[in-house]
């Protein structure tokens, strides 16, 4: 006679939240970096038991989703500059979930723009994604007069308000400065870090820092010569120094830290992007988007030339979406042939 398959989960085991209700956990085992997946080692009437929980997803429909904003609980404010908040928050659609997650803190990190402009919408609506190449001419002709006519509209203004003191100063996680020699927020070897947007600014394995430097000429990784390779090195390592001096004694150390820069990066003004190496690589970690300090540098000390030699003089690769500027003004002009003022 043939055996007949039986559901193990019930027949042995009973309902399955009958099997979860008998979970007694013991060690919290990994997470990921997004903080949407944790690992939790526990026992199950006395035998060893692994339990992955992963958040799910969010709900497609609009009406769903709509009602979101008005679900949230426990709301913590963790800044502002200019049009961008962000905030700490719980869903909980009723007060039954209020309680009984109360212990659970935070699921949700916002970041909120307001008002949001036509280039913010762009940003962040669905897209696809092009690999584009960014030779010497065409970021001459092209992409750095683009880069200067933000500078000039006040698009970086926001980064002056941090740097010259008169916004987001309660979150700088350290700053180095010569106020004596230079007004606030002016000295060519002066720093400040702060918490990246994305940072819950408290679980170390996902520390992300941003690192903002005084220096006002550089406006991203093309304006990078070999007569800055000392500088780069010095400001990375001083960076490096102060996360580690910060963070030393939750066990954060220096080769457990990565720094690169974007391009095209979201703002022009030079900025690193310090992450802890636990963090899961995303898009914007992703290859044509993050450039590794450690590999610039490299690059810039094997470069032909004297020391005006440098990256304006590359050609690059990278990804950019078919919804932004760059695309629609230059690169896909370019791609069809059509001639360039």
């Amino acid at each position: 006679m043939a055996a007949t398959p039986q559901d193990s989960s019930n027949s042995q085991h009973g309902e399955p939240n009958a099997l979860l209700s008998r979970f007694i956990a013991v060690k919290l085992l990994n997470q990921d970096q997004s903080g949407h997946r944790i690992i939790l080692l526990g026992t199950i009437d006395g035998n060893p038991s692994l339990l992955a929980i992963e958040r799910a997803a969010f709900p497609s429909d609009e009406a769903a989703a709509f009602a979101i904003p008005q679900q949230l609980v426990e709301v913590k404010n963790l800044g502002a500059n200019d049009v961008y908040h962000w905030f700490m928050a719980r869903s909980a659609s009723d007060a039954t979930n209020i309680q009984t997650t109360a212990l659970a803190g935070p699921d949700l990190k916002l970041n909120l723009i307001t008002p949001c402009t036509s280039k913010h919408i762009k940003k962040y609506s669905p897209q696809k994604i092009r690999m584009v190449t960014e030779t010497p001419g065409v970021y001459h002709q092209h992409v750095r007069p683009y880069i200067l006519a933000q500078k000039e509209a006040g698009r970086m203004d926001w980064v002056y308000n941090i740097l010259e003191g008169r916004k987001e100063q309660e979150d700088i996680i350290y700053r180095e400065t010569r106020s004596g020699e230079y007004e606030l927020g002016h000295d060519p070897e002066g720093f400040l870090l702060l918490p990246d947007m994305n940072w819950d600014r408290k679980t170390v394995a996902s520390l992300r820092i941003l690192g903002l430097v005084e220096r006002r000429d550089l406006l991203s990784l093309r304006d990078l010569r070999k007569k800055d390779i000392s500088w780069l090195k010095a400001m990375m390592n001083r960076m490096l120094d102060a996360v580690e001096r910060t963070y030393g004694n939750q066990g954060v150390e220096r080769d457990c830290l990565k720094v690169y820069m974007h391009y095209q990066p979201t703002y022009y003004h030079f900025h690193l992007h310090i992450l802890s190496t636990s963090v899961e690589p995303n898009a914007t970690q992703a290859m044509g988007k993050a450039f590794s300090l450690p590999n610039l540098i490299s690059q810039l000390e094997t470069m032909q030339g004297g020391p005006e030699a440098g990256m304006h003089d590359v050609e690059l690769t990278y990804s950019i979406g078919e919804e932004s500027d760059l695309w629609n003004v230059v690169f896909c002009p370019l791609k069809e042939g059509k001639t360039m003022p």
